[in-house]
């Protein structure tokens, strides 16, 4: 492992500053930052979805080694994106390759979304890393398959993972996807990935919250929106309660910021988001449920503490 003052010193240089003239309010009335974002191969298509949703920044989510990709779209849109890397953890360079992509300028390791269980010693060993040079790490969790065949990812988390927030109180977890959202509701038992109706107080994620700090919600894609949908009453406590602990983030694959092409790729399961955009829908929610000033803290404040970025 690396001298970790030593690294981030020899670092610090390479992380793009996102500092600028302070960003315009926009359609939403805060500028927002887009915690979970996949980008296009193309520099243009990536900035026309957050200029057509109306997201000021953002934080792309793609492979340990698309550094000069990112260098690309930061050069398009100054100021705009920062990155998180990601890479198999089963594999046996995963340590360092994610290094390196730290190196490389990202300020994260993310998505991790693999076929392995959330306590494997593969997922142990990311975790210590990511304690180890001080950034978060997102990670996917499912139980179900969205299609035949696809398998699962991250998998035990409503049993084993509030066993690694204790073994790792360094590491700085962003969860996300089907199982972390689920479970907020404490009558989810793993059969279905979008679970639907009223939900039971007292779930599994909804405590882990609240006990760890250094646990953190992405609010991004159907899941995160399914989670917001279900019940309005308690979605306004669950935002408030959790205020500093939830980030606002699209996870959409729609073309242009309103719904054209495919919004959530390969996931029949999720048919309740076709021809919409997810970043459009869960700001939208949010909006209507919260405070201007939670909003705000939702979907800007929030990111730019925990990625410790100016906003």
């Amino acid at each position: 492992m690396p001298d970790r003052r030593e690294f981030l010193a020899a670092t610090a240089a390479l992380v793009p500053s996102l500092a600028w003239q302070a960003p315009s309010p926009g359609e939403w009335g805060t500028p927002v930052f887009d915690l979970h974002y996949h980008p296009r191969p193309d520099p243009a298509a990536t900035i026309a979805h957050f200029d057509g949703a109306g997201i000021t920044r953002g934080n792309l989510l793609t492979r340990a080694s698309a550094g000069d990709q990112v260098k690309a779209l930061q050069a398009a849109a100054p100021g705009r994106f920062i990155w998180f890397g990601s890479y198999d953890v089963s594999q046996p360079d995963a340590e360092q390759v994610l290094t390196r992509a730290i190196k490389a300028g990202a300020q994260g390791f993310g998505e991790m979304k693999f076929h392995v269980a959330a306590d494997a010693p593969e997922y142990r060993r990311a975790y210590a890393l990511a304690a180890d040079l001080n950034v978060p790490l997102l990670i996917h969790f499912q139980e179900v398959d969205h299609f035949p065949n696809e398998g699962t990812w991250a998998t035990g988390y409503a049993k084993v993972f509030e066993g690694i927030l204790k073994a790792f109180p360094k590491t700085t977890f962003i969860g996300h996807a089907d199982a972390f959202w689920a479970n907020v509701s404490k009558d989810y038992h793993n059969e279905a990935a979008y679970p639907t109706g009223t939900i039971a107080p007292g779930g599994i994620t909804d405590k882990l919250l609240a006990d760890y700090p250094n646990l953190y919600g992405d609010l991004a894609a159907n899941s995160g929106n399914n989670a917001l949908s279900r019940d309005p009453d308690f979605t306004a406590d669950f935002l408030r309660r959790h205020s500093r602990k939830l980030i606002f983030g699209s996870d959409c694959a729609c073309r242009d910021g309103h719904g054209n092409g495919v919004s959530q790729s390969n996931n029949p399961a999720a048919a309740r988001m076709s021809g919409k955009c997810v970043a459009r829908e869960t700001l939208g929610l949010l909006k209507r449920t919260v405070t201007p000033e939670l909003f705000k803290t939702l979907t800007w404040d929030n990111a730019h503490a925990l990625l410790r970025i100016p906003s």
